[in-house]
């Protein structure tokens, strides 16, 4: 086996991997607020969302073609950039897990990335108007525009049912989020499988086993669905509990608009091609849902720490996976195996501190042990 078709094997394993890490990390875009009103049990939630998120990866393939043939110049890059870069993705996609902070997948996979093509090809391997457009973009407008979009269907969904009984209402809602969560968890599939569908089929075109522009084949489009959809259904636990329990306190009409406004957004960028983040836009319609009952409570502190989180996603990504390029590139495959042990030693230590203080199904409502700290900060809408 030569060092190129080694290096190809090693980069589709790599993006599974990623996705693998995409499905747990994200599981608390779709079911964190179904958990935490009680419309679903846990387990059932996240076994709704593996199933729904692989049938999701079938719907389109707009986004895998901005990631295969438009942040990146496919004709500069090699597998071994692409390894890199999603070295840096996997670790950051561990790491804010390990925290419980509900960090961007897509940014952290975009920003490993540019960060090993940037060092391995050069500025121009790098379409930076692409990723002002598809990613930058979009990063700042969707969670503004999911916020604003729950803040309304929260406020409209409790001046309707202003005069019923509050437990009827509350069970009418829990039903209506069996549906809302389910299509957030099939637009999540729709949106971040095509990711690591990209990334493959990027791979393939750099070693001239598919022609430029390109789709994914049907192969590549099972086996991305198939990998987010098992670490959907493990369940990202720590992350579940920071949006459904760490943000806002949130009842069954407001989770009904958060998740329904969150897979409006998130369906409509998918149909444009936007890699936006799921997670911004699930949590900025969590906040807006917070904002949209009387009186607003919203934990502006866990808040901040994402937003900081998001910040630096990108470009924390993009710094490792520039090192692992680096090494990559001059180590050949003695490299790119340094680099694989190395990462994989590090996401064994990461699991093993997360065992100090597990978060499972079991307790993943329980108030008493979140772990992040949070001042609540109420107002009158």
């Amino acid at each position: 086996m030569d060092h190129m078709t080694f290096l190809v094997g090693v980069v589709i394993v790599t993006a599974l991997a990623f996705d693998f890490t995409n499905g747990f990390h994200d599981t608390a875009n779709a079911m964190a607020t179904s958990i935490a009103t009680g419309a679903l049990r846990p387990r059932i939630a996240v076994l709704i969302s593996g199933v729904l998120n692989v049938a999701g990866a079938f719907l389109s393939t707009a986004v895998a073609k901005t990631i295969s043939g438009g942040i990146v110049d496919d004709k500069l890059v090699t597998p071994g950039m692409i390894f890199a870069g999603l070295i840096g993705a996997i670790l950051w996609n561990l790491t804010t897990w390990l925290l419980g902070l509900p960090s961007s997948s897509s940014h952290a996979l975009f920003g490993g990335l540019i960060g090993a093509v940037w060092v391995g090809a050069g500025q121009h391997g790098v379409n930076f108007e692409k990723v002002i457009e598809k990613v930058i973009v979009p990063a700042f407008a969707s969670p503004v525009v999911a916020g604003i979009a729950a803040l309304a269907a929260t406020y409209l969904a409790y001046r309707l049912t202003a005069g019923g009984r509050k437990s009827s209402v509350d069970r009418g809602f829990r039903f209506g989020q069996i549906a809302s969560a389910s299509l957030v968890s099939l637009a999540h599939g729709t949106n971040d499988a095509q990711k690591t569908m990209g990334v493959i089929t990027l791979t393939l075109v750099s070693v001239g086993a598919l022609g430029q522009d390109t789709g994914p084949p049907l192969w590549v489009i099972g086996s991305s669905g198939l990998a987010i959809g098992l670490g959907t259904y493990l369940g990202g636990w720590r992350i579940i509990r920071t949006m459904g329990r760490g943000l806002t306190d949130i009842r069954p009409p407001q989770g009904f608009a958060a998740e329904s406004a969150a897979a409006t957004v998130i369906l409509t960028s998918a149909h444009l091609g936007f890699a936006l983040s799921t997670t911004q836009v699930c949590s900025g319609s969590i906040i807006g849902a917070g904002l949209g009952r009387k009186p607003a409570r919203v934990r502006w502190r866990t808040a901040g720490r994402m937003t900081v989180a998001w910040c630096v996603t990108l470009p924390a990504a993009g710094c490792v996976g520039a090192l692992a390029s680096v090494v990559v590139r001059y180590g050949g495959t003695i490299g790119t195996a340094a680099i694989a042990v190395a990462a994989a030693t590090a996401a064994a230590f990461i699991i093993f501190l997360s065992r100090r203080n597990p978060v499972t199904s079991r307790n993943v409502n329980n108030d008493r042990a979140v772990t992040i700290r949070t001042t609540t900060i109420k107002a009158n809408v």
